[in-house]
């Protein structure tokens, strides 16, 4: 028993936690101390993906806990910018998304993006860095009501594994497609993705483009057809 406690006891797992709430990053921190099992060491956080992707590449952490939506792209242009880190023969980058949202459409995009797992900000602290470990073994993580999703997505099920229409279009199209349909008007999109109005115009004029639509109003009735919204 000695000698499996000190092989717990020694393993380390270099984590970058990345989220937009400094809150909750720090709550994350405090839970990862409070538990039984040691060895998880956060090296590095970050508040949105420009950070994300500069603190993983200076640090290359075993596992980055990902926050899904984070302003700059989302969780999705994260692990798109770091794929070169996720795919390096020797000690890769691995991702957990952890999340509040345990929406199909956030689960299925960060698993197909090539995250190793996805849990909710429910999880508890002991079991979160079981996740961590697991993940740095190459397992899959999931909690589990999300697992059935992954499942139904990849294994020819009712659920379609893509919807080509919304594959047209970048991550951030996303975003600004979601917040049209919300209602939100430009300037509100702009101060919420900290981007300029011009550039909020030039990607909703893409999104209509993309999707053969004609105007917002198309545009919010085809994103709520498909629960978007």
């Amino acid at each position: 028993m000695t000698e499996a406690a000190g092989e717990t006891t020694e393993r380390r797992v270099r984590v970058v936690l990345v989220d937009d709430h400094r809150m909750f990053r720090t709550g994350v921190q405090a839970e990862i101390g409070q538990t039984e099992r040691t060895g998880v060491e956060v090296v590095g956080e970050a508040a949105d993906v420009d950070q994300a992707v500069t603190v993983i590449t200076a640090t290359r952490p075993e596992v980055v806990l990902l926050d899904v939506h984070l302003p700059g792209g989302g969780g999705v242009e994260v692990l798109r910018r770091c794929a070169s880190l996720m795919a390096a023969p020797e000690n890769p980058v691995r991702f957990l998304a952890l999340s509040v949202s345990d929406a199909a459409e956030d689960v299925i995009g960060v698993i197909r993006g090539g995250a190793r797992g996805y849990v909710t900000k429910t999880i508890t602290g002991s079991d979160l860095v079981d996740s961590v470990f697991r993940v740095q073994d190459g397992d899959a993580v999931f909690s589990p009501r999300l697992a059935g999703f992954v499942l139904d997505a990849f294994a020819s099920t009712d659920a379609p594994p893509v919807d080509e229409d919304l594959d047209r279009l970048t991550q951030r199209e996303r975003e600004v497609l979601r917040l049209i349909a919300r209602g939100y008007a430009y300037k509100e999109i702009a101060k919420q993705l900290f981007i300029s109005v011009k550039t909020v115009e030039s990607h909703v004029s893409a999104v209509l483009r993309k999707l053969q639509l004609s105007n917002r109003h198309e545009l919010t009735r085809w994103a709520t057809a498909r629960r978007l919204v």
